[in-house]
């Protein structure tokens, strides 16, 4: 099985961009665009609230020229395509082909249900790496995701395009019920297929999603993450979130959130004021660095952050606070995780 590899481009990429907005005196912008260029997907996950926050628009979706567009207003050189499922979209080759030669660093999320019919429009390309979602082993995941037989699908769509010389990592999210050792079960599984990486996060708390329970408090986080992310039990696993932002999940660090580097634009526009939450949406993207709106929102600020600790708002503050302390920005580089700027996937 081939393994692609994360460029070195990236890192310096990212790490050009911040140190040419810091000097320039900008204190918030972007890293990451989240793009969202429809919202309708073939799965129903019980954790999601997207597909029923924006149910009266499912059946919209983005032109390929305002997908672009978003993308060159925000200004980040990485782009996360997510929704919904992207690869419904019946241009999302020409989206990301566009943005290939443009040389943002792409990274499509997908349940890889329909991920074959894309591969033959899309090349590989370093630039491009896919995002498939498992939650766990067979049981676990298709449970999750209330469908039978997703499991087996996302791991074919994973060796095709291994197969194929595309870049490929997994992205799970942690839940209440979550298995830990059959979460072990499945990084060490997928690890062993040739994936780059897998990333972690736990759920945030939609107002949308039917199971309320399913979500874990901020303690209960931390409590879950030492014993899933304990060395000895985790030796050989390759997670592809830095080391900041794992510390950071098991209580080890402590940052406020700054989910404003990662826009997120929908068919409604950008999501005011971020991924997790949109108490509007507007048509400029700017709206969402003004100060006064982050006086209002973050830990210990809107209840509805109180516990959230998602990558778009934490690991890319691990990445900001990083730069102005040696030791941290050295812990990154020599992990070899410092260009992925709170890389999300829905």
């Amino acid at each position: 099985m081939k393994r692609a590899r994360r460029p070195l481009e990236l890192s310096f990429r990212l790490g050009y961009y911040i140190l040419k907005n810091r000097l320039r005196g900008r204190k918030k912008f972007p890293l990451v665009t989240m793009l969202e260029p429809l919202e309708m997907c073939n799965l129903s996950c019980i954790g999601c609230g997207r597909i029923r926050e924006y149910k009266p628009v499912l059946d919209k979706m983005m032109s390929v020229e305002v997908a672009l567009e978003a993308v060159k207003q925000s200004g980040a050189p990485i782009v996360s395509i997510a929704g919904g499922e992207p690869t419904i979209h019946p241009r999302i080759d020409q989206i990301i082909n566009q943005l290939l030669e443009q040389k943002y660093f792409v990274y499509c999320c997908t349940n890889a249900l329909l991920m074959e019919r894309v591969l033959k429009k899309v090349a590989p390309s370093k630039y491009l790496c896919w995002v498939v979602h498992l939650d766990g082993m067979e049981a676990k995941h298709d449970e999750s995701v209330d469908r039978q037989g997703v499991f087996k699908k996302a791991i074919q769509g994973i060796e095709m395009a291994l197969d194929q010389g595309y870049r490929v990592c997994t992205n799970t999210t942690v839940f209440r019920g979550s298995d830990v050792e059959d979460l072990w079960e499945m990084f060490r599984f997928v690890g062993d297929l040739g994936v780059e990486g897998s990333m972690i996060s736990p759920g945030f708390d939609f107002e949308d999603a039917p199971d309320q329970e399913m979500f874990l408090t901020r303690q209960e986080s931390h409590n879950l993450f030492k014993k899933l992310l304990n060395p000895v039990d985790t030796a050989g696993m390759r997670f592809y979130n830095n080391p900041l932002y794992l510390n950071f999940l098991k209580g080890d660090r402590e940052y406020q959130c700054t989910a404003w580097s990662n826009p997120t634009y929908t068919v409604m526009g950008w999501r005011k004021p971020c991924y997790p939450l949109a108490d509007e949406h507007v048509e400029d993207v700017n709206e969402l660095y003004k100060d006064d709106l982050w006086e209002r929102y973050g830990v210990g600020k809107d209840p509805r952050c109180a516990n959230c600790m998602m990558h778009c708002g934490f690991e890319s503050a691990t990445i900001f606070q990083a730069v102005s302390t040696p030791k941290d920005w050295v812990t990154l580089i020599k992990s070899g995780a410092a260009h992925k700027g709170g890389i999300t996937a829905a």
